[in-house]
């Protein structure tokens, strides 16, 4: 079936093009708009406007489907582990043993962070912000490894396995790194014997002179909360990094510019938001019965965090898999998490409220992932930061099909200008 679309202003019409995805999904081309007709169109946040092509991830929130490059969310959860979700998400295709081989010592032979650069660390107060210390150090990466940092597509196309490799394995060992310098402790080296998650945890959890031992419990849902977190199409941070890397920028630039867009907590703070609000309904000593009466009073003080999505108007695929993960890892580790009946409470009520469910509010995966970091250990302060190390492989995705892309061009949106029209200049002895 061929589509067509046209615009009618005052009394011409002017033809657009109609651009068709694999999935179905249908977008009007504006492109020429502006240049044909005078208009540009009009869309605050961007909400509806389809701001690229992209083969990474299709996500329909209507009917609640997430894959990455063709593959169902609960597939990959199920069978697979972050490092290879991550060689799909990269590189497009599941990996051979051989390649899955040769990715994995690449993130181990790229995990020590450079002296020099633990400097940068320790010039922060111990009280600053975990994201910010993170952009910051990320955002170091081009000083240290220059050969990998061209800010030319054709130089640093060249040198991508390895920078994507230093942008995974250093991430992972830089939050380790954060967490450890904020709570007195020193810094542990990675050891290049340890799959990927338990490096992260004996990277973080070990003692001077004891090293952490591994719980596998523990790594399994770690590696599923990083898998969950891989990519999440154009989200607020990846389309930071498609727009930084639009204006040539080199990959660890554009991931630092992603993490300083994650760290709102509209964004990538979603989930120590639901832990606070856990925590305050338990300190108040309700079961969230009370909780759900507020909100549905229209209460902003008892706003119920963790539901809803920008996008879903389903439920969130990952949070039904992370929401079974998590009652799996606090039974198997014999926890009895106070916070974890209370989500559960809030959940079993909301999806059976009307009030809930004619607003599609949903559980996300935010809702149960902070339950799974607090079990591990996880701070609240830090959870944004391990946000983070999951989405890497999508910002470096994203990062390589516009650095790849031979027509792409430099993001410039437009805008609609509501302020002064022309006036002269008054001096100032004039003004008054």
């Amino acid at each position: 079936m061929t589509h067509t679309a046209s615009l009618k202003i005052d009394d011409k019409e002017y033809p657009l093009p109609v651009i068709v995805g694999t999935e179905g999904e249908k977008a009007v081309d504006t492109r020429t708009l502006r240049a044909t007709a005078g208009y540009v169109a009009y869309d605050q946040g961007y909400g509806n406007t389809g701001s690229c092509e992209s083969k990474v991830t299709f996500l329909n929130g209507d009917d609640g489907i997430l894959r990455h490059r063709g593959y169902p969310i609960e597939q990959l959860a199920n069978h697979s582990d972050f490092v290879e979700t991550s060689y799909l998400v990269i590189y497009g295709e599941l990996p051979t043993a051989a390649q899955r081989k040769e990715f994995g010592l690449r993130l181990r032979q790229n995990a020590v962070v450079e002296t020099q650069m633990q400097k940068i660390l320790e010039g922060f107060p111990t009280s600053a912000s975990p994201m910010a210390m993170l952009s910051a150090m990320v955002a170091a990466l081009p000083a240290y490894h220059p050969q990998l940092a061209n800010n030319n597509f054709e130089k640093d196309l060249k040198v991508f396995d390895q920078a994507a490799a230093v942008a995974i394995s250093k991430i992972r060992t830089m939050v380790a790194m954060i967490y450890r310098y904020q709570k007195g402790l020193p810094f542990m080296f990675p050891k290049q014997e340890l799959p990927f998650c338990d490096n992260f945890l004996h990277m973080m959890f070990s003692e001077p002179y004891k090293d952490y031992v591994s719980v596998p419990e523990v790594t399994k849902a770690l590696n599923l909360f990083l898998l969950l977190h891989a990519d999440h199409e154009q989200n607020c941070s990846t389309s930071t990094v498609r727009m930084v890397a639009s204006s040539s920028s080199n990959l660890f630039t554009s991931i630092s510019a992603g993490i300083s867009a994650l760290a709102g907590p509209l964004h990538g703070g979603a989930n120590a938001a639901v832990m606070h609000m856990l925590q305050s309904i338990h300190d108040e000593g309700d079961d969230g019965s009370r909780f759900i009466a507020a909100a549905k009073s229209g209460s902003k003080s008892n706003r119920l965090m963790g539901f809803g999505h920008a996008v879903y108007r389903n439920f969130d695929p990952r949070a039904k898999i992370i929401g079974q993960a998590c009652g799996t890892l606090l039974s198997k580790l014999g926890i009895d998490d106070p916070l974890l009946n209370i989500a559960q409470h809030l959940e079993q009520a909301a999806l059976k409220d009307d009030y809930f469910i004619s607003r599609k509010l949903y559980p996300n995966v935010d809702f149960y992932s902070g339950i799974i970091m607090r079990a591990i250990g996880i701070p609240v302060n830090m959870f944004t930061t391990m946000f983070a190390i999951g989405r890497a492989p999508g910002y470096i995705a994203n990062w390589h099909e516009v650095a790849s892309n031979p027509k792409g061009r430099i993001y410039r949106p437009r805008q609609i200008y509501v302020g002064p029209v022309l006036r002269p200049y008054v001096p100032i002895d004039q003004r008054g």
